[in-house]
C-alpha cells in the first residue's frame, strides 16, 4: 500500500508526484459525528478500526430501533425441523424490510451486503453462528441486544436522521462485507453474480495485473479466501513442500531466507509462492505475518496446474518461417459471433502489427445495412496503435490491404473478394475516423493517405454503390456508433463529413499552436515570446539567448525546489505544475534563485466575495468550466502521457495536463481560502460552504472537483483547526464523514469505484484515478512479450480509455441539480438569507462574475506556508 503524505510534502510539485501521491490520503483527522476532529492518534490501525466498529454500532442502532418502531413482529419465536429458535428474524424477511425501506436499492445483494456488515461485527448472530448471511426463509438470526445497547427509541426527533445515516453507513460498506461473503464460500458454491463480483476485483489487483481476461475469471472460480489473525504467524517455512500461490488481500508479510534474514515485505495485492509450484521446487523464503487480521486469496497447487493447462491448451500460434506471429485465445463466444455451430472466438493476445491488423479486418463483418458493431478489438486497436505501429505504417498497411488482390479464383470471385475488403477497410477507417476526427488532419501523411483513398473510393462506382446500398435507409447524414457513415443520394464521400470543432469556448491546445511563454531572468524580470506548443528547451533558448552562452533553462516551483530542463525536452511551458515558473540563467546562478512574489500565492482570502456566492451558483460554475476543460481533451491524450509523450512525434498531452492542473488548483484553493481567513465564525461559515459544495458536485456528477474539494478539506493545515470544526452543525459533519469514505484508497480505491458504477453518463470522472489505472497497467505488463506486441495489455489500457470516452457519450446540459442530498442536510436558503451587506454586492451573485472569479483562482501550494497560517490562525 501507497504511504502517507509527511505533513511537508503536500504540496504537489508535477503532474507524475500528483499521479503517485494523490491516491495516499494526506495525513489528516476525522470530524466525529456531533464532536471535534479526532486527535492524530486516529492514523493508527487499531484507533481507526475502534472509530469505524463505533460508527458501526451507532448505525445498528438506529437500524434496530426502526426495525422495531415499524415492522416488530419481524422478530419472534421460529419453528424449523421440529426446532424452536427464539427471537429471531429470517434473512429473507431482513432483506424484505430493507428493500422496501429503501426503493433506491438496486438488488437484493446489497442488501445482503448491508446485514453482512453486521453479522462481520457480531451484532446480528446466525442460530448457528455461521458466518455468512443468506438470503433465506430457513436462516434465523438474532440481534445481540443487551450486548451492544439495542434499544427501541420512539418519538426521538433525530431517529430518522440517524437511521439514513446508518444506512448510509451500512450500504457503503455493504459491498466489502458481500465481497469477503463470497470470498468465504467454497468456490463450488458460488454463483455466477459471485465469479462476476471476484473477476471484477481481480482486475484492480497488481498480482493479476499481467494475467489475460480467460485466466482471472478461471481464477475468480477457484480462489479461496484464507485469514490469519496474529502477527508473527508463519505461513510457510523455507524448505516447505510447495503446495499454493498466496495474493494479500489484507495486510503484509515479511519474506525471511536463512543467511539474510528479511529479504524484502510484501502488500496488499502483491502475491508470493508462485515459483514453487511453477518449478515443482521447496519453498524458498520463509512468510511471516507483519501484523493481525491478514487476509490472503489462496490458489491451490492443482488448480494452478490445470489453469496453466488450460491456457496453453486454448491458445493457437500461427507461425510464418518457423516463428510466431500471431498468439489467439479460444473462449467462449455467448453472442454467437463465431457463425452457426460454433460457440467459440478468437481473441488476440499478441502479435506483429501487421498481423494483428489482418486478423482484425477478417473480423469485420458487412450485413446488408451496415449496423452491425464493429469488433471492440478494432477500436482497441486503434485507440492504441501509435504504441506499436506508427500512423505512416498502418496507412501503408491500409493501403495494402485496399488494393490486395487474390491470386486463385474466378474473375468473379476475385473481384467480391476485392470490393469485400475495400469495403472492409473503409469501415476500419471509419472507425479511425470518428475515434480520433480532425486529430487525424494534424498528421500530413495521414491526411494525404485519407485524401488519396477519398478520391480511390469516389471514383469507384461499384464500391459507392455498395455504400450508399448499405445506408439506403438512413434519411440523414450521421456517423453510426461503429463509426461508418452514411451516404444520401447525391453526397460527395468524405471521411471528416461528420466531424466538426469542439463548440465550448474553451478551444483544445493543439500542439503546433502558438502560446505564450513568459521566462524569466534571475533579476525576476520577464521576457516574453510567442512559441508553437510543441517547441523544445533548445528552441526556446535560441530564441533568448546567445548560443554561446553558459545558460540553462530552469522550472522552479513556490517551495523553491529547482529543476534544470533538458534541451530535447519539448512542451514545457504547458507541462508546468501550479504556480511553477520558467527560469533563464546561467548554470552558476541556479542555485540563486528565488521563487517570485506571484508564486507565493495571495497574502488576502476572498471570504468576503464567497460570502455573497450561493455554493450551488459556485459548484454549478465549477462544473460548467470543468466540462469545458474535460471536453477540451482527447481521449488519446492519456495514451501519450503514459507511454511518453515524447514517443509519439506531434502529439500533445498539454489538454490532459491543463485539466488535471486544475484538480490541483482547486484543491489548494480549498485550503488557502480557510488558512487566510482569520475571523473564527467566518471561517466555520467558509467551512461549511465548502462542504456543502462537496454536495453539489456529487450531485451534478463532477467528481474531478468533488474530490478536490474533499481533499481540499482533508489536508492537515485544515483538519487541524479544531476550533472551526466545532461549530460546525452535526448534520453537516455526517455529510462530510459520508463522503470522507469515498476517499478511502483501500481495495485500489474500491468505495469510489463502487459508487462510479451507479453512475449514467454525462459526468467527470475523477481523473487522477485514471491515471493511475493506465500507469499500473503500463508498469506491470510489458509492451512486446516474444518480440510480439502485447495486445492484451493494449486492450487493458483502451479499456481505461474508453471509460472517458464513455463519460462523454451523453451531452452534458448546465442545469442546477434537483432537490437531494444538498438541499435536505443544509439549511442555507437564499431568499431568507439575512447579510450585512448592501445591495451594491448583489452582482457578485451573477453567473459571469461567478465564472470569471473561479477561472483566476489565486492559491497557496506551499504546504510549510499553509500549515504555518494555519497555526497563526488557531495555535
Amino acid at each position: 500500500m501507497a504511504e502517507k503524505f509527511p505533513d511537508t510534502a503536500e504540496a504537489t510539485f508535477s503532474m507524475d508526484i500528483l499521479i503517485k501521491s494523490i491516491f495516499s490520503p494526506p495525513r489528516r483527522v476525522t470530524p466525529v459525528f456531533g464532536e471535534t476532529p479526532l486527535s492524530e492518534a486516529l492514523d493508527s490501525k487499531d484507533t481507526m478500526k475502534q472509530f469505524l466498529s463505533e460508527r458501526i454500532l451507532k448505525a445498528a442502532r438506529a437500524v434496530y430501533s426502526a426495525l422495531m418502531e415499524r415492522n416488530p413482529s419481524l422478530i419472534r419465536d421460529r419453528k424449523y425441523h421440529l426446532k424452536t429458535y427464539r427471537q429471531c428474524c429470517s434473512g429473507k424477511e431482513l432483506v424484505d424490510w430493507l428493500m422496501k425501506l429503501n426503493e433506491g436499492f438496486q438488488s437484493r445483494s446489497q442488501a445482503v451486503g448491508m446485514w453482512q456488515v453486521l453479522v462481520d461485527e457480531g451484532i446480528l448472530v446466525h442460530v448457528k453462528l455461521e458466518l455468512n448471511f443468506h438470503d433465506k426463509d430457513t436462516q434465523f438470526y438474532r440481534f445481540l441486544k443487551s450486548e451492544f445497547g439495542l434499544n427501541h427509541i420512539s418519538n426521538d426527533k433525530d431517529s430518522e436522521d440517524d437511521m439514513q445515516e446508518g444506512l448510509s453507513l451500512l450500504s457503503q460498506m455493504g459491498p466489502d462485507a458481500l465481497l469477503t461473503m463470497i470470498l468465504r464460500k467454497c468456490p463450488s458454491q458460488r454463483s455466477a453474480e459471485d465469479l462476476e463480483v471476484i473477476y471484477e476485483e481481480l482486475l484492480h489487483v497488481k498480482a493479476a495485473a499481467h494475467l489475460s481476461t480467460s485466466v482471472r475469471k478461471e481464477l475468480a472460480a477457484v480462489l479461496v479466501f484464507e485469514s490469519h489473525a496474529k502477527a508473527g504467524t508463519v505461513l510457510f517455512s523455507q524448505g516447505d513442500k510447495g503446495t499454493s500461490w498466496y495474493i494479500i488481500w489484507k495486510g503484509s508479510v515479511n519474506v525471511i531466507t536463512h543467511g539474510k534474514g528479511l529479504v524484502t515485505i510484501l502488500r496488499e495485492g502483491e502475491d508470493f509462492g508462485q515459483l514453487a509450484l511453477l518449478n515443482d521446487a521447496p519453498r524458498a523464503a520463509t512468510i511471516i505475518l507483519r501484523e493481525d487480521n491478514c487476509h490472503f486469496l489462496r490458489v491451490d497447487k492443482q488448480d494452478f496446474i490445470r489453469i496453466l493447462k488450460d491456457v496453453e491448451a486454448n491458445t493457437v500460434r500461427l507461425e510464418e518461417h518457423g516463428k510466431a506471429v500471431l498468439v489467439l485465445e479460444k473462449s467462449a463466444d455467448p453472442a454467437g459471433q463465431g457463425g452457426a455451430g460454433s460457440s467459440s472466438k478468437y481473441t488476440v493476445m499478441s502479435g506483429t502489427p501487421e498481423k494483428i491488423l489482418d486478423h482484425l479486418l477478417e473480423t469485420v463483418k458487412l450485413d446488408t445495412n451496415g449496423n452491425d458493431a464493429i469488433d471492440p478489438c478494432v477500436s482497441d486497436f486503434l485507440l492504441t496503435h501509435k504504441v506499436f505501429m506508427p500512423s505512416n505504417q498502418l496507412c501503408l498497411a491500409l493501403q495494402h490491404h485496399y488494393y490486395a488482390e487474390p491470386s486463385e479464383g474466378s474473375d468473379l470471385e476475385k473481384a467480391g473478394y476485392a470490393v469485400s475488403t475495400k469495403q472492409k477497410v473503409v469501415k476500419l477507417i471509419g472507425q479511425w475516423v470518428m475515434l480520433y476526427g480532425l486529430l487525424l488532419k494534424e498528421d500530413p501523411f495521414t491526411l494525404d493517405f485519407l485524401e488519396t483513398l477519398k478520391n480511390e473510393v469516389a471514383g469507384d462506382f461499384r464500391l459507392l454503390s455498395l455504400l450508399k446500398e448499405q445506408f439506403r435507409d438512413r434519411r440523414r447524414t450521421r456517423v453510426l456508433e461503429n463509426g461508418c457513415q452514411s451516404l444520401s443520394r447525391n453526397q460527395v464521400f468524405d471521411w471528416f463529413s461528420n466531424c466538426e470543432e469542439p463548440v465550448g469556448r474553451l478551444q483544445p491546445i493543439r500542439a503546433q499552436d502558438k502560446v505564450l511563454y513568459e521566462i524569466f531572468r534571475p533579476d525576476s524580470n520577464p521576457l516574453t515570446l510567442m512559441l508553437s506548443v510543441n517547441t523544445s528547451v533548445q528552441e526556446v533558448m535560441s530564441a533568448i539567448v546567445e548560443p554561446e552562452g553558459d545558460y540553462v533553462l530552469v522550472k522552479m516551483n513556490s517551495m523553491g525546489d529547482r529543476a534544470q530542463l533538458k534541451l530535447d525536452a519539448s512542451a514545457v511551458y504547458t507541462a508546468l505544475g501550479l504556480n511553477e515558473r520558467l527560469f533563464i540563467c546561467t548554470a552558476s546562478q541556479v542555485e540563486q534563485l528565488k521563487p517570485l512574489k506571484e508564486q507565493q500565492g495571495p497574502e488576502q482570502g476572498t471570504t468576503d466575495t464567497l460570502e455573497q456566492m450561493c455554493s450551488k451558483d459556485i459548484a454549478s460554475q465549477l462544473t460548467n468550466y470543468d466540462w469545458e476543460l474535460f471536453t477540451a481533451m482527447h481521449e488519446v491524450e492519456l495514451v501519450y502521457y503514459i507511454f511518453g509523450r515524447h514517443k509519439f512525434p506531434g502529439a500533445t498531452t498539454a489538454n490532459l495536463e491543463r485539466f488535471v492542473r486544475r484538480f490541483n488548483e482547486v484543491q489548494y484553493w480549498v485550503v488557502t481560502e480557510l488558512c487566510l481567513c482569520e475571523d473564527l465564525v467566518k471561517r466555520a461559515v467558509l467551512l461549511k460552504k465548502f462542504i456543502k459544495m462537496a454536495a453539489v458536485l456529487k450531485e451534478q456528477k463532477n467528481l474531478n472537483s468533488f474530490f478536490a474539494v474533499m481533499f481540499g478539506l482533508s489536508n492537515s493545515a485544515v483538519q487541524r483547526l479544531y476550533k472551526t470544526w466545532e461549530r460546525i452543525p452535526s448534520k453537516t459533519k455526517r455529510v462530510y464523514c459520508a463522503y470522507e469514505r469515498l476517499l478511502d484508497p483501500s481495495r485500489n480505491h474500491r468505495a469510489y469505484r463502487l459508487a462510479v458504477a451507479k453512475l449514467s453518463p454525462p459526468y467527470i470522472p475523477f481523473m487522477p484515478l485514471l491515471l493511475k489505472d493506465m500507469t499500473f497497467i503500463h508498469e506491470g505488463n510489458k509492451n512486446y512479450t516474444d518480440k510480439l506486441v502485447n495486445f492484451e495489455k493494449m486492450r487493458m489500457i483502451a479499456k481505461t480509455v474508453k471509460i472517458v470516452r464513455g463519460c462523454r457519450s451523453q451531452p452534458y446540459v448546465p442545469s442546477s441539480p434537483q432537490k437531494g442530498l444538498a438541499d435536505r442536510m443544509f439549511l442555507e436558503a437564499p431568499a431568507i438569507r439575512i447579510s450585512t451587506y448592501s445591495d451594491h454586492f448583489l452582482p457578485l451573485r451573477s453567473p459571469s462574475n461567478i465564472s470569471h472569479y473561479i477561472q483566476n483562482l489565486k492559491v497557496i501550494d506551499n504546504q510549510r506556508k499553509l500549515t504555518q497560517l494555519s497555526r497563526t490562525i488557531e495555535r
